[in-house]
């Protein structure tokens, strides 16, 4: 008996990268193994020279299908065997594998933001909803936008079994957010391209979409980011490595090497209204949800625990702001702590 296999990638669609996939039937007993595709036709190839290769690099139980079939998710190949310029999961795992010791640990707060048709989900087709202030974790149909397809894929995310650790309603109509991990920067950055991948598909039975645009709504409307929380050992054990993370990404141009890459459309975000800091500016603080980075206050109180790098844009790409983390923290931790 043969299964169905749903072979995912990440394409070369520039400044954001675009979700792709394809079905391929296995034969009973046999593993997914490495496919290729067009990559003309995905930004990753010209029509020349245009084939690429998929090598599988986790599997999940497919929750759509059901039954035998899997999601399969995949790093894309030249057909040389090089990583292609695209594959950035190929520069996150010789970063991961070096600091491993450290054992760091992330847990993404992916938001998004439901669209029908050209405007958010909520929004009157003329003119706009009630300011913003009671959408936030609301209740009712006056406030509550898209609720059944929330707990669709929040069922699928687990399904799959992804490390899904909670959901909730965002600050405007429409938008809503769900947690990956925690879970090791690999695992999670792959978690959290399937449940992207999970997202737009269950959204696609209902007829809306789903965006990640990190400011979906021009005005006095909240933006949609990724904030990325994370920890090492040393910081689960001790402030002084907190304190330490918190300073080395405020050190030299590490603030302007890490927003340059934590996702397109930045400046329109991170304008120091709306729970944000100005993207050219690096703070850090206990509490402080117009920090760069915020240290949670049950952390100070318990003088260990994570920090939460409030800049990623929704649209950022896992595999690039979990490398920047680990490279970035784990090299001060280990010049300053001997971990």
């Amino acid at each position: 008996m043969s299964y169905k296999a749903e072979y995912i990638w990440i394409d070369g669609t520039e400044p954001t990268a675009k979700l792709r996939s394809k079905t391929r039937i296995i034969d009973d007993g046999a593993e997914p193994g490495t496919w290729g595709f067009d990559g003309s036709s995905t930004n990753q190839a010209t029509g020349n020279f245009s084939d690429l290769v998929l090598r599988p690099v986790s599997a999940y139980p497919d929750p759509i299908r059901g039954g035998s079939a899997v999601l399969v998710l995949c790093e894309v190949f030249t057909v040389d065997d090089r990583p292609h310029r695209s594959n950035t999961r190929s520069l996150l795992r010789p970063v991961a594998e070096q600091f491993a010791d450290q054992e760091p640990l992330f847990g993404i707060e992916q938001e998004y933001t439901f669209f029908q048709g050209p405007r958010p989900l909520g929004f009157p087709e003329a003119g706009y909803p009630a300011p913003q202030g009671g959408y936030y974790c609301g209740v009712g149909a006056d406030e509550i936008f898209g609720r059944e397809i929330v707990e669709k894929h929040l069922d699928n995310c687990l399904a799959a079994g992804l490390t899904i650790s909670g959901i909730n309603a965002e600050v405007m109509p429409g938008q809503w957010e769900f947690q990956v991990g925690p879970l090791n920067p690999l695992d999670v950055a792959d978690q959290l391209w399937i449940a992207r991948w999970l997202l737009y598909r269950t959204a696609e039975d209902f007829g809306v979409s789903a965006s990640l645009d990190p400011k979906p709504a021009e005005g006095d409307w909240n933006g949609a980011g990724a904030h990325t929380n994370f920890s090492t050992r040393a910081m689960r054990s001790g402030y002084d490595a907190i304190i330490e993370a918190c300073e080395a990404l405020g050190r030299d141009d590490k603030p302007l090497e890490h927003i340059r890459q934590y996702g397109a459309g930045i400046e329109a975000r991170l304008t120091g209204a709306h729970e944000t800091a100005p993207w050219n500016e690096y703070s850090y603080g206990v509490s402080d949800r117009g920090a760069s980075v915020r240290i949670p206050w049950q952390v100070e109180v318990d003088k260990k625990g994570y920090i939460e790098d409030r800049r990623p844009n929704a649209n950022v790409d896992p595999y690039v702001v979990t490398r920047l983390m680990v490279d970035t923290c784990c090299t001060a931790l280990d010049k300053a702590f001997l971990v």
